[in-house]
C-alpha cells in the first residue's frame, strides 16, 4: 500500500474514531477509487467535485424553500429583522470569502494539502462540517493578498 492510501486510511480513521461519517464516507470512497484503478477519476472529481458539492449542499438548503416548509412571506421577513439582516450580510462574506478561496486553490494548489488537513481536522476532532476549505482559503487570500 502507498503512503497517500496509507493517508486516506489514516484519515477515514480519524473520521471513525470522531464518529464523523461524512469524513469516513469520504475517505473511504477516494481509497476505493484508488484501489479499484479508477484513476481516470480522479480528474473529473478535482474538475467537477467541488461544483458537483455545492450544487448537493444549496439543493439541502433550499429544500426546506422548494417543499413549502419554508414560504415567500418568511423570506421577505428576512428584510425586517436585524438578525436577519446579519445573515444576510454574513452570508455575502462567506460567498465573497469561498470565491476568493476557490480561486486561490486554483492558482497555489500547493495550500490545498494544509487547507484539506485542516478542515478534516476540524470535522473529525471538533465535529465541524466540511464546507470549510473555501472558506478558509479566502481568509488565508486577505492575509497573505492573493487571488
Amino acid at each position: 500500500m502507498d503512503y497517500t492510501s496509507l493517508l486516506l486510511l489514516g484519515l477515514a480513521g480519524l473520521g471513525i474514531i470522531s464518529s464523523n461519517s461524512t469524513v469516513t464516507i469520504a475517505m473511504v470512497a477516494l481509497l476505493l477509487v484508488r484501489l479499484l484503478g479508477l484513476n481516470q477519476a480522479f480528474p473529473w472529481l478535482e474538475k467537477y467535485g467541488l461544483t458537483v458539492g455545492i450544487i448537493i449542499l444549496l439543493i439541502g438548503v433550499m429544500s426546506p424553500v422548494a417543499s413549502g416548509r419554508i414560504s415567500l412571506h418568511t423570506v421577505g421577513q428576512a428584510f425586517l429583522h436585524w438578525k436577519s439582516l446579519t445573515a444576510i450580510g454574513i452570508g455575502i462574506l462567506v460567498a465573497y470569502l469561498g470565491g476568493r478561496g476557490a480561486a486561490l486553490i486554483g492558482s497555489q494548489p500547493t495550500i490545498v494539502a494544509g487547507l484539506l488537513i485542516g478542515t478534516v481536522i476540524g470535522v473529525a476532532v471538533f465535529k465541524g462540517v466540511p464546507v470549510g476549505p473555501l472558506i478558509a482559503a479566502g481568509i488565508l487570500s486577505l492575509i497573505i493578498g492573493r487571488v
